[in-house]
């Protein structure tokens, strides 16, 4: 060891530690940052009460003013916030707020049932821009029109809808149409058949030759219904019997109901006289009968009230049948006398000749009602007299007629 007093050996000197900076610069840094958000916070506070201010003036001169809200202080609220006006604008558009200033702002009712008082509704133009906007033209219906235009495979004629109709040339009429455009130029009115509904264009298919089938139906029906007799010329046969036109319609004689059906082929080309045996439009059968034209024009020259004679060709429960001449008529138990009748044989029994007068015609379905009761003077003369009865028949039926006649007009 050193000896005491010794001088000390030269250590080293441990370093100075390092001069700190001042905070001041620091500070006045964060002092900065600070001042920056507070004015920051001042204007947003600034925009955020004007916002509210102009929100509540709006709301005084609509009457919407409502007493201010409680704010509620929270984690999302701070004292320095106006939430009272902020919640003076809820239920209002931007386009209130930002309107013009002499404009009302209105306030929207949300979660309010509305009625049809509250809408502007105008039931006639509502009405009016339905029946304009209506699809024209229905499946079977009539319509008037003008061409407007043709092409090679059609015409286009201006029914009134928002798109003109079709007719293929097809459907321009019966049979053949020669020159089209000559049968129907521009400007032509025609009245047409819809036979097809408006498709997404708004066009409807219309036809000629369909609404001339339906007319031409029509008057077969007439005629069948009046027990017409009408004219034909045979333009065809087939093992069945023989064809024929009629107002357009193709009809068929049976080779039963031709007076000469053995050769039926050879009546190509002659006019027969024909009655109806069955006409369906539905079905398109149209059944004509030669045989039952000789009927049919019997029935031509009858009339009600006209007195007839015949001969009891069969004796029935309920009546009699007269045969008057290639024609039957009924003459029905309740017809024969007014008096009381236990049998029809105890007045006429079959091969008895009769007089009676015709009460009623049905041609269509080859019916004749006939009448012995009226030429009776007393009740039940025809049980007791029936000879002389018959025998004054002409005489008694000019007195019925005349009672006919008059029961006709009260009818009336």
């Amino acid at each position: 060891m050193p000896a005491a007093g010794s001088p000390q050996p030269n250590r080293p000197k441990a370093p100075k530690p390092a001069a700190t900076k001042p905070l001041q610069v620091m500070q006045i840094n964060r002092r900065e940052e600070q001042e920056k958000l507070a004015r920051e916070a001042a204007e947003a506070r600034a925009a955020a009460e004007a916002a509210a201010e102009k929100a509540r003036i709006l709301e005084e001169r609509a009457g919407l003013a409502t007493p201010p809200r409680p704010v509620q202080q929270g984690p999302t609220s701070s004292p320095g916030t106006d939430d009272d006006a902020l919640f003076g604008m809820e239920g209002m558009t931007m386009a209130d707020l930002m309107g013009a200033p002499g404009q009302k702002p209105r306030k929207e009712q949300r979660n309010q049932p509305r009625s049809v008082d509250d809408f502007d509704f105008d039931e006639e133009a509502f009405l009016a821009a339905l029946d304009e906007n209506a699809p024209v033209g229905t499946t079977g219906e009539v319509i008037k029109g003008t061409v407007i235009g043709i092409e090679s495979d059609g015409v286009y004629v201006d029914i009134g809808g928002k798109a003109p109709g079709y007719m293929p040339k097809s459907e321009a009429g019966l049979g053949v149409v020669t020159n089209f455009r000559e049968r129907f130029p521009k400007g032509l009115e025609v009245e047409v058949l819809v036979t097809r509904e408006q498709n997404a264009d708004g066009m409807v298919t219309v036809s000629c030759r369909a609404l001339e089938l339906r007319k031409s139906w029509d008057r077969v029906k007439e005629l069948e219904k009046q027990g017409k007799v009408v004219q034909v010329i045979v333009n065809g046969f087939n093992r069945g019997g023989v064809t024929c036109d009629l107002e357009g319609l193709r009809g068929f004689i049976p080779r039963s109901q031709l007076q000469n059906g053995e050769n039926h082929q050879e009546l190509v080309g002659k006019t027969l006289g024909v009655a109806f045996i069955e006409v369906n439009s539905e079905t398109r059968k149209l059944v004509l009968s030669e045989k039952r034209a000789a009927v049919a024009e019997r029935f031509q020259d009858l009339e009600v009230g006209q007195l007839v004679e015949g001969q009891v060709a069969a004796v029935k429960p309920y009546g009699l049948f007269i045969d008057l001449g290639g024609i039957s008529g009924l003459l029905h138990q309740s017809a024969i006398t007014n008096g009381s009748l236990r049998s029809i044989r105890e007045v006429f029994d079959q091969g008895d000749r009769v007089s009676a007068l015709i009460t009623e015609l049905d041609p269509g379905r080859g019916r004749i009602g006939l009448n012995t009761a009226l030429l009776e003077g007393p009740p039940g003369e025809l049980l007791i007299e029936k000879d002389k009865v018959m025998a004054e028949a002409a005489d008694r039926a000019s007195r019925a007629q005349s009672m006919l006649k008059q029961q006709e007009q009260s009818a009336r």
